[in-house]
């Protein structure tokens, strides 16, 4: 399993997503300029040019015509997939953390930062079919995180939004009112700020990777807690299997444990974990800095990880990785 290494951002890699058929792969990155790759051989097929801030997030419609970004310069951005046209800008007040889209593609939820006296807020935005039409009215504001929200996603059927963030609570709304209708529970929750969040291919139930130095995996109806996975470090990303019982987390360490002539020199790696049993079956080493991203391919036969050092790296599982035991 050689990892392809894709080389293009010149920044920290900060989110990953592949499209719905799994063929393009999004990165965003702190170097303002969201790239689409290729996501069987790696080779870049043209960026989105147009934020002037860090983009923390994207998300891909379902038929991979539209793209949407988040970005420190405080606006949200809807492109053309394909000829990487700025189609709407949506602008805040404050830096835009996460963009999902609904199913459906008819809403888009976006997450904004806290910033001087603003609280952070859930925006549902209606996205137009007709992009002339798109106007930036929200449908819904939430508030109620203290902190950084780190990540917001829709629920089953659109009805409700789940976030995560900074206070470690993990909240579910319903989508209709903007009313708050669960937290988890501060007993077997996270300690620590939640850093990431990922549904599984069904949407029955999501991972969330915090520097607890843990990931818990959650039911997304009840909010209950079912598994928690445990690790030596804080967890700057998750991601799950589509295909296998498989959670992967990515992660760091605080930047006072680097050294620069640290003998663990690309040894930041992927921890693969059996999702039943809780338990650590491998890992894919090979970033130089802490990993920020992971997807999955929709396939469930390759997955991608982004790092601090500002690659990507693309790896496409060896036949034997479907058929480990424990």
């Amino acid at each position: 399993m050689r990892p392809i290494l894709m080389k293009g951002h010149e920044r920290p890699l900060t989110f990953l997503k592949y499209n719905r058929e799994g063929d393009l792969l999004f990165s965003c990155a702190k170097d303002h300029t969201p790239t689409v790759w290729f996501a069987d051989n790696g080779e870049r097929l043209g960026t989105y040019r147009g934020h002037n801030g860090a983009v923390w997030c994207c998300d891909v419609s379902r038929d991979s015509k539209t793209l949407i970004t988040g970005s420190a310069d405080t606006t949200a951005k809807l492109w053309s997939v394909q000829n990487g046209t700025q189609l709407f800008t949506f602008n805040f007040d404050s830096p835009a953390r996460s963009v999902d889209f609904s199913i459906g593609d008819k809403l888009a939820v976006i997450t904004t930062d806290p910033f001087m006296e603003l609280p952070s807020a859930i925006h549902v935005k209606r996205i137009a079919r007709d992009p002339a039409d798109q106007t930036g009215e929200s449908v819904h504001i939430l508030r109620g995180h203290q902190g950084r929200i780190a990540r917001a996603v829709w629920g089953p059927l659109n009805t409700t939004v789940i976030s995560a963030g900074e206070d470690a609570i993990i909240r579910v709304w319903d989508s209709e009112t903007g009313k708050l209708l669960r937290e988890s529970d501060k007993e077997t929750g996270h300690k620590k700020a939640i850093t990431s969040l990922a549904k599984s291919a069904d949407g029955s139930h999501f991972v969330t990777g915090s520097q607890d130095k843990s990931a818990k995996l959650w039911d997304i109806r009840t909010l209950t807690l079912i598994k928690t996975y445990a690790t030596e470090r804080p967890v700057n990303a998750v991601t799950m299997s589509p295909l296998l019982d498989h959670v992967v987390l990515g992660g760091g360490q605080d930047a006072s444990a680097v050294t620069m002539t640290d003998h663990r020199a690309g040894k930041f790696e992927a921890k693969f974990f059996d999702k039943i049993l809780q338990e650590e079956i491998g890992g894919v080493k090979g970033h130089f800095g802490p990993i920020n991203a992971l997807a999955f391919n929709p396939d469930g036969k390759s997955f991608s990880s982004g790092g601090e050092d500002g690659y990507v790296r693309l790896h496409h599982f060896d036949p034997d990785y479907f058929n480990i035991k424990i």
